[in-house]
Formats: structure tokens, sequence, C-alpha cells
């Protein structure tokens, strides 16, 4: 008799390029790794792997966090929004092998860019969704507004350290994440330093895996 695979929870980053999703993936893992959670991560981009072969380098290479295995590259060959909103048929079917090759991870984290602040991921891809941006774009960026900004669960403001070279105000960030979020949270960080990462981290574990303790845990017990 077939055995249907778990279910493992999905974590959706999206933003425009450039505003820091790698970096914040490559400073997340560290972070539950040493909690004991157990990550893949799914990185799309429209014709290159370069974002996948970083982390690959970073954090299996280089510090050994993960397998090498546990970081795929999508090359969707089109608009990125596409592959993980009206169609996202291609990361289904990865996140399907995953399920069937390791049932016992704790989480899989989909990273996808995009120039607009339309994006969003298909509820049948991503159970939770960081969306970020970044203080370069200008203190403007909140109030815009967009699918993205507005209706991720978690919003996150990073490069919180260029605002005095860029003119941005953080109060005025602040004011307008609120306002346009209806108090949904959202965070400042530093991803270059990991400055408020950690609250990134606990914002996951308590709003995505509900506290659980890692499965591996779990099942040593």
């Amino acid at each position: 008799m077939h055995t249907r695979s778990r279910s493992i929870p999905k974590l959706g980053i999206g933003g425009p390029v450039g505003s820091g999703k790698t970096r914040l993936i490559e400073m997340l893992v560290p972070i539950l790794s040493k909690k004991g959670y157990r990550c893949c991560i799914i990185s799309n981009d429209v014709i290159s792997k370069e974002d996948a072969e970083r982390m690959k380098r970073i954090l299996a290479t280089e510090s050994k966090i993960m397998p090498e295995d546990m970081i795929i590259g999508i090359a969707t060959g089109g608009c990125p929004h596409t592959a993980i909103r009206e169609d996202p048929s291609i990361n289904l079917a990865v996140v399907n092998e995953i399920e069937q090759k390791d049932p016992t991870l704790d989480l899989i984290i989909i990273e996808s860019g995009g120039d607009n602040i339309m994006t969003t991921f298909s509820p049948a891809l991503a159970d939770y969704f960081i969306y970020i941006v970044d203080v370069s774009g200008g203190d403007k960026y909140p109030r815009k507004g967009g699918l993205g900004i507005e209706s991720c669960d978690l919003l996150v403001i990073n490069k919180i350290d260029l605002a005095l070279y860029v003119g941005a105000d953080l109060s005025i960030m602040e004011h307008d994440a609120k306002l346009i979020r209806s108090n949904k949270p959202f965070e400042f960080v530093n991803c270059k330093t990991g400055l408020g990462v950690n609250r990134i981290a606990e914002h996951i574990i308590n709003d995505l895996l509900f506290n659980k303790k890692p499965l591996q845990k779990m099942s040593h017990k």
C-alpha cells in the first residue's frame, strides 16, 4: 500500500532583486540549525541558479550546516511570479520530491525574486510568506502597498544601516507599515550583520512551526 509522504511546513520568501532574500536565508538557517531544525532550500531564478550555488558554498561547503543536495536551484525560464503563484507546479513537483526523499525535515524554504510589489505565493505552495524590502528604496516603500507588502505574514525591512545615506526615515516606515498592514507584524533588520534576524527566526518558530520541537529530537525521546 502506498503511504502518503508527510507534508513539511513551507516558508515562502519573496521580494525585489537585491533586497536581501538570499542573505536573510544564509543568516536564518544557522539560527534554526542551532535549535535543531533541519531545512531544505528551493531557490527560484529566471535563467540562472546563482543564488542556489552561493548558498551551497556558504551553508554546505564552508560551514557544513546542511547537505548540498538540500539546496536546490530552479531556473523558471519565465516570470518568477508565475512559478510561485499562478502556476507553481514546477515548485510543487520539487517539494513533493523532497517530502518523499526526507520526510523528517522540519522546514522547506522557497525563495523567489521579482521587481514589483505584487509578489505573493500560492497558498498551495507556501504556508507562511515573508516579504522583504530594503531601505535603499526610500521610506516610501511600505506606504506604496501592493499585495506583497500588504498580505505577507511578515514584512521584513532590510539594510537599516543605509537609512542615513539615502535620506530614509525609519520612523516614517514604521508608521506606514503599521497603517497599511493593519498591525500585522514587521521587523527592521540588517541581514549583513545579522541584527534583528533572531526575531525573524522567532516568528517562523512561533507562527509557522507552532513551537514544535525539531522532528528528529522528538523521534529520539
